[in-house]
């Protein structure tokens, strides 16, 4: 049976900073430098835009910060499709255990659930059928992680602002909607929703909404009154954990930086920006290996035709017996000197950096940045 979203909406009081972030799943260093770079402090309201967890290996130590920081800022945490899994999980919906058991001995523990049962003492799980016995003790020996889970809302509205994981088909009637397609809704942007007010969303790394460049960046659509900011945390290797600034959710300003761990780095000389780049996306990601040199590989890419160099760590053989590459770029940047660089990876056959959040080469000398 269909489970209507839970909807929150908190009185958040005028002029109060809200910081909204999306995807960290269980990037707990990445939080933590994303708050110290918009300097959190407890004047200002936390919103994360679902998908706290899983994937990374740091999930439940991330789901303890939140908790600790719940008891001295203002945070709310909505459920991504990601994070119901522990949720449907722990509420005991109907057939979640044979459906759950897959994911659980696939991620192994990179699944919060299973860093919830080690760190309850328990075994690893030998099947489904471990699963009830899993849930009870969980529920019995983590009693405050496993309330944060089943608690987490669909949606929250303050203000001029509607926020939730995947997307939302209309702005009224939210209690309606059904909860899970608000979690997990594909290619959001690509729908041709408009809104009166802003909604904020993460799911979809916007990296996959350009097949040229690879921004890893917000879009915020001013016409159309929606934002995107999953910046591909954990998922990318040039990923990034984005925060939209919203100094009052009454008014219509917002800002945006970022966190992603990076070496920084000074460019010493100019470079042209190349013409017609390609976006290599994993929606579309099988390739062939043509020729390996040092720590690079050619590629051909199929389904455009197009050959471009990559670092060789990009490229892997997946459970389909095809090589695959991770989100790649042939684009070089244009890069001015004295432009600020992070460096993403190093070759022999140039730079692979990011500069104002957009991946690309770059071929000339660079200064590194002093710690």
């Amino acid at each position: 049976m269909p489970r209507p979203a839970q909807v929150i909406r908190p009185r958040i009081q005028p002029g109060r900073r809200v910081v909204a972030v999306s995807d960290i799943h269980g990037n707990l260093p990445f939080l933590q430098g994303l708050l110290e770079t918009v300097r959190f402090t407890p004047d200002d309201v936390l919103v994360i835009v679902g998908d706290l967890l899983e994937k990374g290996r740091d999930s439940l130590a991330t789901l303890r910060y939140v908790l600790g920081l719940q008891k001295t800022h203002t945070v709310y945490a909505l459920c991504g499709n990601c994070d119901d899994i522990a949720q449907a999980f722990l509420a005991d919906r109907p057939g979640i255990d044979q459906g759950v058991w897959p994911i659980l001995n696939y991620w192994r523990e990179r699944a919060l659930l299973i860093q919830m049962a080690l760190a309850a003492g328990l075994p690893f799980p030998r099947g489904a059928e471990d699963l009830p016995a899993l849930r009870a003790a969980l529920l019995d020996r983590l009693p405050e992680e496993s309330a944060f889970l089943l608690s987490l809302p669909t949606i929250l509205e303050a203000g001029n602002f509607l926020f939730v994981h995947g997307g939302v088909p209309r702005e009224d009637r939210l209690e309606e909607l059904e909860a899970y397609p608000c979690m997990k809704n594909d290619d959001f942007m690509g729908q041709g929703h408009s809104f009166r007010k802003w909604v904020v969303v993460g799911h979809w790394p916007v990296t996959l909404y350009d097949p040229h460049i690879q921004c890893s960046a917000p879009i915020l659509d001013q016409d159309r009154h929606i934002a995107s900011i999953d910046g591909g945390c954990v998922l990318k290797l040039d990923g990034q954990l984005n925060a939209l600034i919203i100094p009052d959710v009454y008014g219509w300003e917002m800002d945006f930086t970022w966190y992603d761990g990076l070496p920084a780095a000074t460019a010493l000389d100019p470079q042209a920006a190349s013409p017609d780049p390609i976006n290599i996306r994993w929606s579309d990601s099988e390739v062939e290996v043509l020729a390996e040199e040092g720590d690079c590989v050619l590629i051909r890419h199929p389904a455009t035709g197009r050959e471009l160099w990559l670092p060789r760590e990009f490229v892997s053989v997946w459970r389909d017996g095809k090589a695959h590459t991770e989100d790649a770029t042939d684009y070089c940047l244009p890069v001015s000197p004295g432009d600020r660089l992070a460096l993403v990876r190093q070759t022999q056959r140039g730079l692979l950096v990011k500069k104002d959040g957009i991946t690309g080469w770059y071929h000339g000398r660079i200064k590194y940045a002093q710690q």
